[in-house]
């Protein structure tokens, strides 16, 4: 199952002084990807992070979003969606 994941930043976060959580957020998102289960990643131009996943479902998915360290150490949040394929095509075919 594809899984769409945009992060969101917390209110209040101090991101001063941040840099040994930064590092180890990239660490284990390394991970995820070298595990197949992050197959896509992106920043928007407001640098949030846009992540394409593929798992069993979505409760795999959330439950791997929350071991990231920012998610952990409460900065950010993620909204998780299960992507579905488009079948709009189909209405082409009834012509």
């Amino acid at each position: 199952m594809k899984i769409l994941a945009i992060e969101k930043n917390l209110d209040g976060v101090d991101w001063d002084g941040a840099e040994a959580i930064l590092e180890k957020e990239a660490q284990k998102v390394f991970q995820l990807y070298l595990s197949g289960r992050l197959r896509e990643i992106y920043f928007t131009e407001n640098k949030n992070a846009v992540l394409i996943l593929e798992t069993e479902n979505k409760e795999t998915a959330e439950e791997l979003l929350n071991s990231l360290p920012l998610v952990k150490h409460k900065m950010i949040r993620f909204d998780i969606m299960e992507l579905k394929p488009y079948n709009g095509f189909e209405r082409l075919q009834k012509k």
